[in-house]
Formats: structure tokens, C-alpha cells, sequence
């Protein structure tokens, strides 16, 4: 397995303290977080072509307040979102977050790939080149991870990704099994999210639920944004005792993506 970027560096920082978004469970006092899984369609709304628009994306993660973001389809120095423009870093700005980026392809003079926008400081950063089935024509897929320590000193590991959107199975099969493979080596509990490009039931989600909870059965619809038909986008986590799920929705947000944004609420 190649590692494309090692970081212990936090890549964006924007004047946020190590504790601010770690809400309380009131009845019980038990942390509780919260994740967000968005492909963000390089912040272009699919009503206006050739628009980005950062300030709409950042405006729907603003409003829920997460402790995690977990992103997918972010342009890095590209010249259709600008060349100066670093979209995850941009984000943890408008935010309040921190940032890691992984590449998954280079794309119109840049890059193009996954991130993850975290509340807390980042304490260490991944970014792996996930596995395809050879002779298969397919855009490479990345998987990003990040280790942070909360303030009462627990570690947590958030990773992102984005499955080949390729009509055969083959090579999101070859990826799952690589993504379990990293992530059951991590050694702290893991929260994964992203653009599956799979339907519950597909292999490829069975060999992710063989080793991870979901936050959702009959999971609601992400995709189309308008009268959506398919649940591609997934949060779930390991090991399954580490968590409790306590609310999983959709976000009727319609503008700013061609997916809508999966938030769930863990109790930790």
C-alpha cells in the first residue's frame, strides 16, 4: 500500500480552542459528537454551473454545528475553482475548524480528493491510495484519516472516503476490504463517512457492516437532491460498543450540492 501524505501538522487553523463544539449529553453527562458526511460537488451548486460557491457549503456545516466533517469532491489549486484556492482550508476557515486533505487524482492544474474538517486540533494525518481491479478504466479513490485527542484525553480516529462510482462492484470491493484492512490496525475507535457510491445491501456495504456499525438501517435517501431515489452516503463506526447512536438524518439542503448532508449525532 502506497501512503500518498504523512502529516502531524494541522493544515488549516481558524482561531478555534481544542474543546469549543464537544456538546454534553444532558441526562447522563456522556460526550456526545457529532458527524457530518457531505460531497460537497467542489462547492459548485448544480442550478449554477460554473459557480463556487464556499460560503453555501459552509453555511450548512455551520448550521449543525459538527464535530467532524467528513468531505468529499474538494478541489485543491485547480483552475475550475480557482488557483488559488485550497476549498478544505477555505472551509476550516469559514468554519472554525481544522483540516486535512488527501489527495485522490490531479485534476485542471491542482487536485482533486477527500478531507476531513475536525473541531479539535489534528493530531496526526493519512492519506491512502485505495486499490483497483486491473484493466478496470476508473478514477483513483483515496481513503483520509485523522487522529485527534479530545479534551478528557480519549483518542478518536475520523475518516473519510469516496468509492469508485464504476457500474460494477469490483473495484469498491478491492476498496471496502483495504479501508477495513487500515482501520482495524488504528488501535482507538474509528468513525468512517462518505460517498459510498453502494446501496445497502451491495457486497461492497456488506464488507463495511461486516466490521462497522452504521448510524442507520433503511437509511434515508441522499441522492438526487431533488426527490431523491438512493442512500449512498453512510457514517458508521468501530468497534460498536464505542458508541451509541442517538439521532441519524438527512439534511434537506438543495442547493448547495448534488448530495444531500448525512449527520449523526454518537454518544461516545
Amino acid at each position: 500500500m502506497r501512503i500518498l501524505t504523512i502529516a502531524v501538522i494541522v493544515l488549516a487553523v481558524a482561531g478555534c480552542s481544542g474543546g469549543k463544539g464537544l456538546a454534553k449529553h444532558t441526562d447522563k453527562q456522556q460526550d456526545t459528537l457529532k458527524v457530518l458526511s457531505y460531497n460537497i460537488h467542489h462547492a459548485n451548486p448544480p442550478s449554477r454551473p460554473g459557480l463556487i460557491d464556499l460560503d453555501a457549503i459552509a453555511r450548512v456545516i455551520n448550521e449543525q454545528h459538527p464535530d467532524f466533517v467528513a468531505l468529499q469532491e474538494v478541489d485543491v489549486h485547480t483552475g475550475r475553482s480557482g488557483k488559488d484556492v485550497h476549498e478544505a482550508e477555505v472551509l476550516a476557515a469559514k468554519t472554525g475548524m481544522h483540516s486535512f486533505f488527501a489527495k485522490g487524482i490531479p485534476y485542471d492544474g491542482g487536485e482533486y480528493g477527500i478531507a476531513v474538517l475536525s473541531r479539535f486540533p489534528v493530531k496526526e494525518g493519512h492519506a491512502y491510495a485505495l486499490p483497483s481491479v486491473s484493466g478496470v478504466k476508473a478514477e483513483p479513490r483515496a481513503l483520509c484519516t485523522v487522529t485527534v485527542t479530545l479534551p478528557d484525553g480519549r483518542q478518536v480516529m475520523m475518516a473519510s472516503t469516496h468509492l469508485d462510482v464504476t457500474k460494477s462492484d469490483s473495484n469498491r470491493v478491492l476498496q471496502t476490504k483495504e479501508i477495513v484492512r487500515i482501520l482495524g490496525n488504528a488501535g482507538m475507535p474509528v468513525i468512517l463517512a462518505g460517498d459510498m457510491n453502494a446501496r445497502e445491501g451491495s457486497m461492497a456495504i456488506n464488507i463495511l457492516d461486516s466490521s462497522f456499525t452504521r448510524t442507520c438501517r433503511d437509511c434515508p435517501f441522499t441522492i438526487p437532491v431533488e426527490m431523491p431515489k438512493r442512500a449512498i452516503d453512510f457514517i458508521m463506526y468501530t468497534p460498536a460498543k464505542a458508541f451509541r447512536v442517538v439521532q441519524h438524518q438527512v439534511i434537506p439542503e438543495r442547493y448547495a450540492s448534488d448530495h444531500l448532508p448525512v449527520l449523526a449525532t454518537l454518544i461516545f
